[in-house]
This record gives structure tokens, sequence and C-alpha cells, in this order.
């Protein structure tokens, strides 16, 4: 595939890879790029960039939303279609559509944007790994994912010498599944297109969840594990079924969660408590008026956030009853009543700690040397800033509004 120049990443289908033989349209040169933002001479121009932007606009600068068309990214556009952001006395300007994760990181990092959703294990590579200053100030969800695979595909078992596709290296997709994979005997792999996978291996590639259904459609993946509604979208399809939800594998886990840079947290902090207050706020809305979510969301809205129809969203946002998924396996914990999605904005420090833990013992491409030398608590205390999420909880009610303990504590529990 023939590169024009830089300038073009926002226009290209593209994924983090580092088989050369994948096809997938990064080369080594752009995953080295992206992989490299924090090293000074890489890094020095974008952050220049970002600093301009920044500076101009001051204390008054509008909020810039980089998003992905999944049902992770609703706190942050039900607070603009509802102009929450205005409410809280901020400008705002027309939320930017990205394709990939790649997309969505290289944008934030050169100030193109400055509120994202971003996969929860991707803010530790960012942070940590890239040396990106920038901090979580609040969860945008929970669960919402889930394990899709092929019509002949009845277990986890049976993806045994098969591809399954992931959106990111560092994302809790990647995570949940090589926990399946290992409790079933199998080893989570790359291979490059022609080479062969053993009954014993999955091989694993990255793809935009947009080409994930194309993909289980054409038959060169036999599943994929990925943010909604692009499950909902297969089943509805016929092309797939949902094997397992992702929350019924690590209970109310987190997926996305909104990312400021540091830079506009220190020198904006008013500005991060409004933009905090309006996205809580999005949350609570949406916990109770699902079908409206789905339908602003959709196609169909004027707005037009997403490529979905309001029947695929509701699929995900409106559906409460487990009944088919508890029968067929896909949801086995019953005592958990949980949603296929649900919004919550607390960043609980266990999750962060645990994530860590489960991350160094995860399968990812690139430099990560970064993840063996990281101390889960340090992470939970660096990563995560919550002084905005708390006043903007107990704004609206405190945390029993979201069925939150009044201690804002918890547990992990993961049941493979």
């Amino acid at each position: 595939m023939k590169h024009n120049n830089d300038s073009d990443l926002s226009r290209r289908p593209i994924h983090i890879c580092q088989s050369p033989d994948c096809g997938c349209g990064l080369t080594r040169r752009d995953f080295l790029r992206i992989s490299a933002l924090g090293a000074a001479s890489i890094a020095a121009p974008l952050l220049s960039a970002g600093d301009a932007l920044a500076q101009s606009a001051s204390n008054d600068q509008p909020v810039k939303i980089g998003y992905l068309p999944i049902t992770d990214a609703a706190p942050l556009l039900v607070a603009h279609a509802r102009k929450l952001f205005e409410a809280e006395g901020l400008r705002t300007e027309k939320p930017r559509l990205f394709r990939s994760w790649a997309q969505v990181i290289e944008a934030f990092v050169a100030g193109q944007v400055n509120v994202i959703h971003l996969l929860s294990p991707a803010t530790l590579w960012v942070r940590y790994g890239t040396r990106f200053p920038a901090k979580v100030v609040a969860w945008n969800h929970v669960n919402g994912s889930a394990l899709t695979v092929a019509p002949n595909i009845n277990s986890v078992a049976d993806l045994g010498g098969k591809t399954v596709a992931i959106p990111f290296w560092y994302s809790i997709h990647n995570v949940i599944l090589q926990q399946l994979l290992q409790a079933n005997g199998l080893t989570a792999v790359t291979r490059a297109r022609d080479a062969g996978v053993a009954r014993n291996e999955v091989n694993l590639v990255v793809l935009p969840p947009a080409e994930m259904v194309s993909a289980l459609a054409g038959r060169s993946i036999a599943g994929f594990i990925v943010a909604e509604p692009f499950n909902a979208a297969a089943e509805t399809a016929g092309i797939g079924k949902v094997l397992r939800l992702s929350g019924d594998v690590w209970k109310n886990h987190a997926c996305c969660v909104t990312f400021l840079a540091e830079r506009d947290i220190a020198e904006r902090p008013e500005w991060a408590q409004r933009v905090t207050n309006a996205i809580v706020k999005a949350q609570l809305w949406t916990r109770s008026n699902q079908l409206e979510a789905a339908k602003l969301l959709s196609s169909s809205d004027d707005n037009r956030y997403t490529p979905h129809s309001p029947q695929v969203l509701a699929k995900v946002l409106a559906t409460t009853d487990y009944a088919s998924y508890e029968a067929s396996g896909a949801a086995r914990n019953k005592g958990w009543y949980q949603r296929r999605i649900d919004f919550q904005p607390y960043p609980f420090a266990s999750y962060t700690e645990e994530l860590v833990r489960v991350l160094q013992k995860t399968k990812v491409e690139g430099d990560n040397a970064f993840l063996s030398k990281l101390d889960p608590r340090f992470a939970a205390r660096d990563l995560v800033d919550d002084r905005f999420v708390r006043k903007a909880i107990n704004a609206v009610g405190g945390p029993s509004a979201f069925g939150l303990p009044a201690d804002l504590l918890r547990k992990e529990v993961l049941a493979i």
C-alpha cells in the first residue's frame, strides 16, 4: 500500500500491528512513530503545536472531542448533543470522528482534540510508554463489549488454530480475550498472513472496530472482541453470535475513560471541572433514557454521530434482559444483574491496580518494557485525577445516584 504523507494519517484505515506481512495498511514506520510520541525528537513538534493551540484559547478554549463511533463515546456525544457543555459555560466544536485508536491518540497529542475517550489500558501506554503527560479524570462507562464469533464457533476452545481480531494491543479487549484463551489452554500468537497457526494457538490481529463485522462476514477472522455496537450489528445481521459478554468476565470493568492533557488540568482546572461536570450529567441522563440515547447517537439523528441504526444501538443501550445470553452461556454470572452497557463515572483505584497486574501478564506487541517496571499502586495514584469527578458526582446526588458505594471503594471480580 502506498502512503502519501503523515497528514494523510487521519484519512487512512490503520491499526497498530508489528507483523510486516499483516497487510493492514500501517507500516512499521507508522508504528514506530506513534510508539515514540514521547521521545523528544518526535514529540517536540506535536507538543509545541498543542501548547500553541491551548495558549491561544486560554481558559476559554472550546471543547474539542475526539471519538470512535462506538457506544463508549456516548457520554461525550450526549453532553454535546444536549448542550451540557454550554450549560457549564463552555464553548464546543463539532466532535471529530476517527476510524482507529492510533488516530485518536495522535490527534490528542498534537492538540487537535482536547477531550477524548480512550481505552483504559491505552492510557497507561500513553502516559508511561510514550511519556505524554495526560490523566484519566473519569470513566466513560462500564462493560459494553463482547467476544463475537462465527456461527460455527461454539466455545472458546473452538478458536484454536484460528484468527481473532482485537481493536488495539493496549485494550481491555485484548486483556479479557487472553484471559479466556489461557483458561482454555490456548496461547495468543501473532503470525504472518500465510503462516500456520497450531491448534493450541490463536492468532491475534488488530483491526479498526468498523472493519470487524465485514472481516467476520468474509471469514478472514473467526471472531472479534470489541466495543458495542459492532457485536450487536453482527448479531442483527446474522453474521456472528456473542460467545461471551466482557462484563461477565470482569465485573463492571472500565473500557473507555475520559482522558485530558495534564497541561489543561494544571493550567485550567475550572475548565477541567466543567468538562467533567457535563460528562457526569450526560451519564446520569443516559442511564434513564436509553432509547432516546440510542436515537441521539444513531445515523437517523441530525448530528449523525455514528453510522449505526437506532435499532442496533437500542439492542445495546436498552437491553437488560440477559435470559438469552444466560441460556447460551454468554452470561454465566446470573447474580451480577448487569446491563449490557452501563454508565458510571468514578475511576476505582482497585481497577487500575488490577489492570496493571493483568496487563503485565498479557501479550502486547511493540516496546512494552515500561510495563514490567510499573508499580500498580503508583499507577492508580499517578494516572488518575479524581478531584473533578468526585465534585461532579456529589453535585448530582452523590455516589448513590449511580448505584455506587458511599466510600467509592470496591474489590475487582474476574470470573473466567
